[in-house]
């Protein structure tokens, strides 16, 4: 493969020999940018790394480690990452064919910006539509957006083009998280640079299969993420009434699903921290609808066991 890539892509994959080929396919079909396709097999026991040289050979840079999850697959791939922009798709998620060229425009003509997102269309394994996760829904502007992020740092991965250097100063994504690690990433980002929205769709990810993002774990992951970033220094800058928001908007989301699945003390200990950062009606309406929820599941619970 000739040097002089505009963009490195990482793509971390286990077990996924056929959809990987997809992931793949849509970075080739790019309709603009030369970039440095980089598969991480994260110790695949499915010949994924046997397949993909024969039907690649040379237009992709395959590294094989132990598995160790996706967060040291993307962070290996990215140490070996030679463009000056690094974008993320994982290997169940596909590239619309412009997102090459609108990304490296947006952030050529925004310097000083470290990464710029977009718009994703969220898919069943079959292809069918679940929703489309409007960047601008929880972004309202383009910059320093961690006041906005720490309120739902949700981030698809596959949406994010950044600067080599927004990766060497982050350090990458967490290997200590499970999950969440996304959101942590996110968080860390909008603590360091500006980050701006390409509101086009560009992206499809594929929900409802075998990821981890579901595990009853996220929820501890994420309430972790959030609590760790609020007392960090530059978090601390903003305003205490934002900081609390925040709290009591993230402490009352996975409140409700503990519920869901079960959590009762857990679910109970998240509403009462809600409730304490909760300064306006809304806030506390919040918390309140988690009672008849809790009423509800408990009364199908005992339906089930009658």
């Amino acid at each position: 493969m000739s040097e002089g890539f505009d963009i490195s892509v990482i793509i971390p994959t286990y077990n996924r020999r056929e959809l990987v080929q997809r992931a793949i396919d849509s970075v080739i079909g790019q309709s603009a940018g030369r970039h440095e396709i980089i598969v991480v097999d994260d110790g695949s026991t499915d010949g994924t790394a046997d397949v993909l040289l024969s039907v690649y050979g040379d237009r992709i840079r395959l590294l094989r480690q132990a598995n160790a999850g996706v967060s040291s697959a993307r962070n290996a791939g990215m140490r070996q990452a030679s463009a000056p922009l690094i974008a993320l798709i994982d290997s169940d998620d596909l590239w619309h064919p412009d997102k090459s060229r609108l990304q490296m425009e947006w952030l050529a003509a925004h310097p000083e910006f470290g990464m710029v997102l977009c718009d994703v269309r969220r898919v069943e394994a079959d292809g069918r539509l679940i929703d489309v996760f409007r960047r601008r829904d929880i972004l309202p502007e383009d910059g320093w957006v961690l006041r906005w992020i720490l309120r739902n740092p949700a981030l698809a991965p596959a949406s994010a083009m950044f600067r080599r250097e927004v990766f060497n100063g982050t350090g990458g994504f967490d290997e200590s998280l499970r999950t969440a690690e996304d959101l942590d990433f996110h968080l860390r980002v909008a603590m360091r640079w500006k980050i701006g929205v390409v509101e086009t769709t560009l992206v499809d990810a594929m929900r409802g299969h075998d990821g981890l993002s579901m595990g009853t774990n996220t929820y501890d992951d994420y309430v972790r993420v959030i609590e760790r970033t609020v007392t960090s220094p530059m978090a601390q800058q903003l305003p205490e009434p934002v900081r609390r928001q925040a709290l009591a908007e993230i402490y009352a989301r996975n409140a409700r699903g503990m519920l869901l699945c079960g959590r009762w003390a857990d679910a109970r200990r998240l509403a009462i921290k809600s409730w304490k950062n909760a300064s306006g009606t809304q806030e506390r309406l919040r918390v309140l609808l988690l009672i008849p929820l809790a009423l509800r599941r408990r009364l199908r619970n005992w339906k089930a066991a009658a």
